[in-house]
């Protein structure tokens, strides 16, 4: 058959680069592997947290609750807002898919920085949307008054990463404010706090306190990365009632499985404890960039649960290095590795890798 009467996929998804996952270690025969290319959580699940996936399970003949009762009642109780005000999906990603589905058409413009989460370039691009991506600060942070000045009035969308994946720097809560005075009313702001959690930033923000002030502001969480449930995907936002109806109504129909918002759940009602294990993971971090910096390494303020190692063009050889001690890491080509926090152990091959590579 002649290819010009075949059917043709959109330009825009023709051009949409491919999502690199993290990948996992091999097996190797006498060799501890370690996988810190993924930013999840090392910790196994809370006590309660597995029961409750199990017993959801127990289920499966049964489809999952569409409208996430039990989860929207729970977000609701725990952040003081209307639960016609939350809009979840499997995995903050598909949320943010979801929201530019929802406002952004053919030619609209989305503002965010780079480098970021990688997912945004390849989100924007399904709705047909144009990338506007500001350059970081040199030290690896949002400039955010040249985001602000990258706003036209073909801007639907901003989005800020706060920390940002994979540098790791914060923005703080008083640039924010100042940023979001500039951005015009009718642009949404979406931020994205997936590791929020592990901000321990002199002059941090809360996007669901500032969402209550602004009318063009959405909070946009996970539980994947703090709460440990990154296998089960499931994320959401917390919006201004027009805005999450419309993110809901682009929802796939029971993406979030009944297992996810069940484990979900029964995180938030052991969130005491799940912030203990926070602290260890932030400890951690502080004891990982201490050791980088000592031996020489520009790290970047490292504010989520991983580190940015600035390497340029020597990227894929660190990584390539890493993986030969056993550690997965994840490279950027021409531009840097990031580095997840895991266990202890593991951390420690990085490091024996990481002080090999500057001599």
């Amino acid at each position: 058959m002649s290819s010009d009467v075949a059917p043709q996929v959109r330009p825009a998804i023709r051009n949409i680069p491919a999502y690199v996952p993290g990948r996992p270690p091999a097996p190797r025969p006498g060799v501890t592997t370690y996988k810190l290319s993924s930013n999840e959580n090392p910790n196994q699940p809370l006590p309660g947290v597995l029961e409750a996936a199990v017993e959801a399970a127990g289920r499966m003949n049964r489809y999952p609750d569409m409208g996430c009762t039990a989860l929207y009642e729970a977000l609701s109780a725990r952040f003081g807002v209307p639960t016609t005000h939350l809009a979840a999906g499997t995995g903050s990603v598909a949320v943010l898919y979801h929201l530019l589905q929802a406002f952004c058409e053919a030619g609209d413009e989305v503002v965010y920085a780079w480098r970021s989460f990688e997912a945004y370039p390849i989100a924007v691009a399904v709705p047909g949307a144009v990338s506007v991506q500001v350059p970081l600060t040199s030290d690896a942070r949002h400039d955010l008054d040249a985001m602000a000045a990258a706003v036209t009035d073909r801007t639907k969308v901003v989005i800020v990463c706060s920390p940002n994946n994979p540098t790791g720097p914060s923005v703080r809560r008083a640039e924010l404010e100042s940023f979001l005075d500039r951005v015009p009313p009718h642009v949404l702001v979406v931020l994205d706090e997936a590791y929020r959690e592990f901000v321990r930033d002199e002059d941090p923000f809360d996007g669901v306190e500032i969402y209550r002030s602004r009318s063009n502001v959405v909070a946009m969480r996970t539980f994947a990365k703090a709460y440990g449930l990154a296998g089960f995907r499931v994320g959401y936002a917390i919006a201004p009632e027009r805005v999450a109806a419309a993110v809901r109504a682009c929802a796939l129909p029971f993406g979030v499985s009944s297992v996810a918002q069940a484990a979900a759940v029964a995180s938030l009602e052991r969130e005491a404890e799940l912030l203990e294990r926070v602290d260890g993971i932030v400890a951690e971090r502080t004891r990982v960039v201490g050791a980088l910096r000592g031996q020489g390494w520009d790290v970047p303020d490292a504010q989520g649960n991983f580190v940015w190692l600035p390497l340029g063009d020597r990227a894929t050889a660190f990584a390539a290095a890493a993986e030969e001690a056993g550690t997965m890491v994840r490279p950027f080509a021409g531009d840097g590795v990031r580095v997840s926090i895991g266990e202890p152990a593991g951390n420690d091959v990085l490091l024996e890798v990481a002080a090999r590579f500057t001599t």
